[in-house]
């Protein structure tokens, strides 16, 4: 398809007096009236572009594949979530493994338990594996975003079943990367953090486990998961080494790895969308983006 010069105009336009997000949206709203949807170029649009906030949730549950791509049965395909998601609900309930005050993220873990056959013989909650509080980090963010539970279990549930089966041979190798970016960005700070030991103890587990759930709030985190959910994992690896830029000062003023560690883990959480945003323009920069027509 060739490229319209009057949108490109428009966007252009747009752009200078401030308003880039309108064509984005409008741009996103034709994409969207697609039937059957276009998964690659909704992908390469949240690759590009931050999602609006307005169709963020939809778009994640196409990408996700909770929805089809024929929105047709959209309405359909969600009734039979809505069941799959009670009788679930319902078994763990008679097994008496879920009660009426258990708390939402708790039931989710549960659930997803039943589901992948991983669920325990005891029925409390007293011990957690690494993975289930990966887990709950993540239901706990994704519920705080969504609200609605039906719709939060299957984008938590399909979330992390992505992350894991996609990403899962990367994620060891995040933090080798890290230290390569950072090389080429900044020198002086990877050999500070590597004389004092840090580097070895970074929360990579908050940063890449949990996707920095629990590390950067909803506004910005929802940007990164953008770009995680449509294909990126190496997005987590830009804001990781963003974080460490934007503090780079404190950084070089501490001596002590746990010190480092303990700032980074409780970091501020007032410039975090800029952070994110300096993050992503690093990620262009050093990866690119695909350039499908949109």
């Amino acid at each position: 398809m060739a490229e319209d010069p009057q949108r490109n105009f428009r966007s252009i336009y747009y752009e200078k007096v401030g308003f880039r997000g309108v064509e984005e949206k409008k741009s996103l709203e034709i994409l969207l009236k697609d039937d059957p949807l276009d998964v690659e170029k909704l992908c390469t649009f949240s690759q590009r572009f931050p999602l609006p906030s307005l169709y963020r949730i939809h778009v994640w549950k196409v990408l996700l594949g909770i929805l089809p791509p024929h929105a047709e049965s959209h309405l359909l395909v969600m009734k039979y979530r809505d069941e799959q998601y009670h009788d679930v609900l319902h078994a763990l309930q008679v097994m008496r493994y879920i009660h009426e005050d258990s708390p939402k993220v708790e039931i989710f873990l549960r659930m997803y338990q039943l589901e992948t056959e991983k669920l325990p013989r005891q029925t409390d909650i007293t011990h957690l594996e690494p993975e289930d509080e990966d887990f709950f980090a993540i239901a706990k963010a994704m519920y705080e975003m969504v609200k609605n539970e039906v719709d939060s279990y299957w984008l938590i549930k399909c979330f992390v079943n992505q992350f894991s089966h996609k990403y899962g041979d990367s994620l060891p190798h995040l933090p080798k990367s890290l230290e390569y970016y950072l090389s080429l960005e900044d020198s002086r700070l990877l050999n500070h953090l590597k004389s004092c030991g840090a580097m070895s103890k970074l929360p990579y587990g908050l940063w890449f486990r949990k996707c920095f759930a629990g590390c950067l709030p909803d506004s910005s985190l929802q940007r990164v998961w953008d770009k995680l959910i449509s294909g990126s994992c190496k997005i987590l690896v830009f804001v990781a080494m963003e974080i460490l830029l934007s503090y780079k000062i404190m950084l070089l003023g501490m001596s002590k790895a746990e010190s480092i560690t303990q700032f980074l883990e409780n970091m501020p959480q007032e410039n975090t969308d800029a952070i994110v945003s300096k993050a992503v323009d690093l990620w262009h920069k050093h990866c690119g983006t695909p350039m499908h027509t949109i």
